[in-house]
């Protein structure tokens, strides 16, 4: 769980106009290990500094595969969006079950931010599905590793991937969309072990004439 200090220091390095997109806590999206008013509780007094200096975007809330289109599962999206009221917040779902329009009815009545991903297209996955749900939109690039996305030695090895120019092109109308309907648009790049983040970032920017 990060400290108050690693924020503060944070807001102290950057330039009063940037803004950070926080990833919540493993102990509030996998672990779940302790309720969620303790767990919530402990990371949104850590990031008070960010938000007393207006420089945190949103945060995001990555549940594993495991977590899936469930009562329970809604319950505590539900719970976690009354834990943290104040917080643009934006939930990341790895199971395709989610992938309904119940699923985005909900998240728009609780003011949820859903992520569109890509990532590889193997069975009960994610597809690349743009959505607004909230103010703000959001999304992720894993990379297209199916080799390795459940058959690796070390997590990273299935962000190990670069996309190419022609697969980059398929979200330029896509992210284009998402910023008609939404007030700001997080646009980020998880395959990240060998820098191909920095260089698809880049490339990316180019395609989207920024």
């Amino acid at each position: 769980m990060p400290g108050r200090d690693l924020f503060y220091r944070l807001a102290r390095k950057t330039p009063p106009e940037f803004r950070f997109a926080v990833k919540l806590h493993q102990s509030v999206t996998h672990t779940r290990e302790r309720p969620l008013a303790e767990s919530a509780g402990r990371f949104r007094a850590a990031l008070e500094p960010l938000v007393r200096e207006q420089k945190l975007g949103c945060l995001l809330a990555q549940f594993p595969y495991s977590f899936k289109n469930a009562p329970e599962n809604l319950a505590y999206l539900g719970a976690l969006r009354r834990e943290l009221p104040d917080l643009p917040l934006a939930v990341e779902f790895r199971h395709r079950s989610w992938i309904t329009q119940g699923t985005m009815d909900f998240l728009k009545n609780e003011g949820l931010a859903y992520v569109c991903v890509d990532e590889p297209g193997l069975p009960n996955l994610v597809r690349p599905v743009a959505a607004t749900t909230a103010e703000i939109a959001y999304v992720r690039f894993h990379g297209r590793n199916a080799a390795k996305w459940w058959h690796h030695a070390e997590a990273r090895e299935r962000y190990d991937y670069e996309y190419s120019e022609e697969e980059l092109s398929e979200w330029v109308p896509r992210i284009r969309r998402l910023a008609e309907q939404a007030r700001t648009v997080y646009v980020v790049f998880n395959n990240h072990p060998r820098g191909q983040a920095v260089t698809n970032a880049r490339v990316l920017r180019r395609l989207l004439g920024l």
